[in-house]
């Protein structure tokens, strides 16, 4: 090991306060594995974003309780340059069930509680939709929700809301990361005081949020403007799982309150387990990961398998086609039958609808068709809500938005995704549809029969070392023609600029993002989104299926299929070699 090396673990060892990572790193130490203190030691795990997300495990480029402690007090001390009023206004902090959240969660507390900062820490795991309310709810200039979300069992992470309840976004995501910087650096050779939780309470600094506070939500879902459609919710059958998350108590409950009794509920993931036994990836996108819950709607004939992640801020569904058979509705479909759903019930002055430049642009369309305006952001839920907040007003207040990732709001109670109130919405759509003799399937078919069938697609494509970069080179040869199609215009935000065939130029309001959308005759769209750092792009592709009257779903998404595949096929081949 060289000595700068050695250096910097024997410095750190001494200074991390959990005697696990001590004997962590020390095991290292004592084993000459070098190799993997150059990996722990790399540099520091970074605040991206939203926060932090990683491996747990002792170093500076892991998850651990040092880590956490550093990455507190980084923020604590921002928040203090940031709000005048912080000591009465503090902080919410929750956990999700994975096995060292908890002690994340009692770390970040202490820390802000010794800065003389207020929190209200969760007395249990709540769900990640449940700290965003409780910041609006408070008033709290800030919120931390530590969870992995869907990530597999050996990641943890730390996510932060500001005070309008949404997640952070430059500047602030920026100036916390400085100040975490500059708190990490001091650590090494300045102990980071912590206050332990009953020195806090006593001190009137922290407040823990016993059942009182998960009711408050559950009332909120259940007197939510948007949630009010009662229509025979007895109709609606449905399986759920939790996958093994936090979801479950919460869920059964707010269906129960809505008159959704035909709940099942799957056992085997029904209770926070941080191993995730049953599954191999806790993310209901993943292949396998709703095979029990869909085996349990099956078993009960139920109309829909419905999913949340692990900490219940996504929402999937499994819709039948006939007794046993059951069909995945994607990302898009399900966001896109919720802004149908909800503008037809909306007041006229509700109608602000948001989705992402990657989502499926039928949104858009349907809002536009009944009246309603659909604002498009970059990718993340923590666009989605900044710009809903800043673009709200009082005669177009929001409504609804989502990303394809599974991520929905439905209403303004909480600003983030929310798979909670998103499964109650769902089964009150069902229900509806039901009072009437329809089905999602129905609904789909008449969406689509008015604006077409989109098919959307993601393929990310590993190029090689030598390849040129890909994305100077679509910017200095600009295609007339993608994949056979004449090229409407092109999008590109890195510069905030729209570029028509015929040569107009417009401004696109969008922060800069090195994304590339290519706008096609025929309705197609292909997006691009070239990696800086390794020879790799993403591009998402978009189909339209004209859809007539006599058309079965099935048809038309086999014609779209077989469209997608060439579009793919000769898109990828046109790419630099």
């Amino acid at each position: 090991m060289n000595t700068q090396l050695a250096l910097r673990v024997k410095n750190w060892i001494e200074a991390d306060p959990d005697p696990r990572s001590k004997r962590e790193l020390q095991q290292l130490v004592d084993n000459n594995d070098d190799t993997e203190l150059g990996k722990r030691f790399a540099g520091r795990l970074a605040f991206g974003t939203a926060g932090l997300r990683g491996v747990v495990g002792a170093g500076p480029m892991g998850m651990n309780r040092f880590v956490v402690q550093q990455t507190t007090s980084g923020l604590g001390s921002y928040l203090k340059t940031q709000v005048s009023d912080l000591d009465s206004r503090g902080v919410v902090i929750g956990y999700d069930g994975r096995h060292d959240s908890k002690q994340f969660a009692h770390d970040a507390a202490g820390v802000l509680t010794a800065m003389g900062i207020k929190v209200y820490l969760t007395s249990k795991v709540a769900a990640t939709p449940l700290v965003a309310f409780g910041v609006l709810h408070f008033g709290a200039a800030a919120g931390i929700v530590v969870t992995a979300s869907h990530n597999p069992p050996q990641y943890n992470g730390y996510k932060v809301y500001w005070s309008n309840g949404a997640q952070i976004i430059p500047p602030h995501d920026s100036g916390i990361a400085a100040c975490v910087h500059q708190a990490a650096d001091q650590s090494i050779s300045k102990t980071i005081e912590l206050l332990s939780l009953e020195k806090a309470r006593l001190s009137g600094t922290l407040m823990m949020l016993e059942d009182d506070f998960y009711q408050t939500y559950r009332q909120g879902v259940k007197g939510a403007e948007v949630l009010q459609n009662h229509t025979r919710p007895e109709l609606v059958s449905l399986a759920y799982t939790a996958m093994h998350g936090v979801g479950a108590e919460m869920a059964e409950t707010l269906l129960k309150d809505v008159g959704v009794t035909q709940v099942y509920s799957v056992a085997a993931q029904r209770e926070p387990d941080g191993d995730f036994p049953t599954v191999n990836f806790p993310n209901p996108e993943e292949k396998g990961a709703m095979d029990l819950v869909i085996a349990e709607a099956a078993k009960h004939d139920a109309m829909l398998a419905c999913a949340n992640d692990p900490d219940a801020d996504r929402f999937a569904v499994a819709v039948r086609k006939s007794p046993g058979d059951y069909q995945m509705l994607t990302g898009d479909q399900v966001g896109v039958l919720f802004g149908h759903y909800l503008l037809e019930h909306a007041p006229k002055e509700q109608g602000l609808t948001c989705t992402t430049i990657v989502s499926s642009s039928l949104l858009s369309k349907v809002a536009a068709s009944m009246g309603a305006r659909c604002i498009t952001t970059l990718t993340g839920f923590k666009w989605l809500m900044n710009v809903a907040i800043a673009e709200q007003t009082s005669d177009n207040r929001f409504l609804f938005a989502y990303e394809e990732a599974l991520g929905y709001t439905v209403g303004d109670m909480v600003w983030d995704k929310d798979g909670l109130s998103a499964l109650v919405a769902f089964s009150q759509l069902t229900a509806e549809l039901a009072s009437k003799g329809e089905t999602i399937w129905d609904r789909l078919a008449d969406i689509y029969q008015e604006h077409g069938f989109h098919l959307n697609a993601q393929v990310s494509i590993a190029l090689k070392p030598d390849t040129p970069n890909i994305g100077a080179y679509l910017r200095e040869h600009p295609p007339v023609t993608v994949a056979g199609r004449s090229v409407i215009s092109i999008d590109d935000i890195s510069c905030g600029e729209r570029r028509f065939a015929d040569g107009r130029l417009e401004t696109i309001a969008l922060p800069a993002s090195d994304v590339l959308i290519y706008s096609l005759e025929g309705g197609a769209r292909v997006i691009v989104r070239p990696s800086g750092t390794e020879p790799k792009i993403k591009c998402y592709y978009e189909v339209v299926e004209i859809m007539r009257l006599d058309d079965s779903l099935e048809k038309a998404q086999l014609r779209a299929r077989a469209q997608m595949d060439k579009f793919i096929e000769a898109h990828q081949a046109s790419l630099p070699k």
